[in-house]
This record gives structure tokens, sequence and C-alpha cells, in this order.
């Protein structure tokens, strides 16, 4: 009961921002990841890319120069997810001793916050820290499958088996750059929900200011245009 009249002191606002910053994350993440769009992402831009990678791939000798790439790639969700482990592990022994940010919330946002309060907003930033680190590890063994499909691919570019192997090795490799992707973007969120401490208005405002980041680096950076063929550079 003592837990319910604690969730009370949320206001309808806090509800609000919550839903406005979970739902900003899940839309944004179908629109990028949307090949229907008439103006598409960058990560879709990408795919025909990574497809062309390995089409050239078959035919270069020797292939040291792909491995290269995808050890870079490997790297980075390795990174990542360890930072991403790092993280929620900190967050996770903060919880256990929110009473430390108490004080702080209480000159920042002007008046008495009781723990629970303190350890529900950054509850929020360890889902989505969790998330990442799931994404992560999930992209780093996807591109592990890739890398062996790669070295399944025969030398010779006549081999019947040689194409059909690229493309598998394309399609994971895709599929591995969206989750890595979506660990990103759980990243910016959990920076932006930390905001929630200084109320739901700055919640608010972090998602707003997280998403309008996130969309720009998609739909409207100068790395979009470059990416764009030839007869699309005018969108």
């Amino acid at each position: 009961m003592r837990f319910i009249d604690q969730l009370a002191l949320f206001a309808p606002l806090d509800a609000l921002a919550v839903a406005l910053t979970f739902s900003a994350w899940a839309v944004l993440g179908g629109l990028i990841e949307s090949e229907r769009l008439k103006r598409p992402s960058v990560t879709i831009l990408m795919i025909d890319y990574r497809r062309d990678w390995m089409r050239e791939m078959i035919t270069r000798q020797p292939r040291i120069f792909d491995a290269a790439i995808l050890s870079s790639l490997r790297q980075g969700t390795n990174f990542l997810a360890s930072a991403s482990m790092i993280a929620l592990g900190g967050l996770l022994a903060l919880i256990g001793n929110a009473e430390r940010l108490l004080g702080v919330a209480e000159d920042l946002t002007l008046g008495g916050t009781p723990t629970l309060v303190v350890e529900v907003k950054l509850m929020a930033t360890g889902i989505f820290l969790l998330y990442a680190f799931l994404k992560f590890v999930w992209s780093n063994r996807l591109f592990g499958y890739c890398a062996v499909l790669m070295a399944a691919v025969p030398n010779e570019p006549d081999d019947p088996r040689t194409l059909s192997r690229a493309m598998q090795a394309a399609e994971v490799n895709i599929r591995a750059a969206f989750n890595f992707n979506r660990g990103l973007r759980a990243l910016y969120f959990s920076l932006g929900s930390l905001a929630w401490l200084l109320g739901p208005l700055a919640l608010i405002f972090g998602t707003v200011a997280v998403s309008y980041m996130i969309w720009s680096r998609d739909f409207a950076s100068h790395s979009r245009r470059i990416l764009l063929p030839p007869a699309q550079a005018e969108r």
C-alpha cells in the first residue's frame, strides 16, 4: 500500500512525459527502418552499399580488406556493449543508494523528493541501457555470423554458390547494422531520460532534443546527401 501511495506522488504530466519518450523512441525507430518512405533514412540508404560491398568482395583478392572492415565493426559493437553494461551496473548501484541523489534532486526541484521517485526515474534510464546492451551484443553476434558467411564464399566467381553466399552475408550484415543502430538510439534516449530527475517538463524537453538529433542525422544530414545516388541527390 505504501508503494502505491508513493507512486501517487507522480503527476499526470510525468505519465505524459514518459509516454512521449517511449512513443518517440518507437516511432523514430519505425521511420528510420522503413523502406516505404519517399525520403529514406541513412540506415536504409546504407543497405544497398552493404550489398554492393559483398558483391565486390567476390572478386577482391585477397579479402583482407573486407576482413579488416568487419573487424572494425565488431570492435565498435564490443566497445559500446561493454560501455552499456558498465553504465547499467553503475545505474543499478545508484538505484540501491538513491539517497545520495536526494540532496541534489531537492536543490534542482526546489522540494522534497521521496527515494522511490528517484529510483523509478532512474529505472527508466536503466530500461534504455538494458535494451542497448542486448542490441549491441546481438549485433556483435550477427557480425560474427557475417564473418563466417564471408569466409564460406568460394574464391571462384563462377562457382554457383558464390553470389548466393555473398548475398546471405550481406543480409546478415544489414540485420547486424539495424541492431547496432537500435542500440545507439537507445543510448541517446537513455541520456535524454536522465532529464526526468529535473521534472517532467525537463524530460519532455530532453525527449524533443534527442528526437530531433536522431531525426536530423538520419533524414537531414550532410552525410545523407552524400550517400544519395546521383539521380536522387536533390532530395
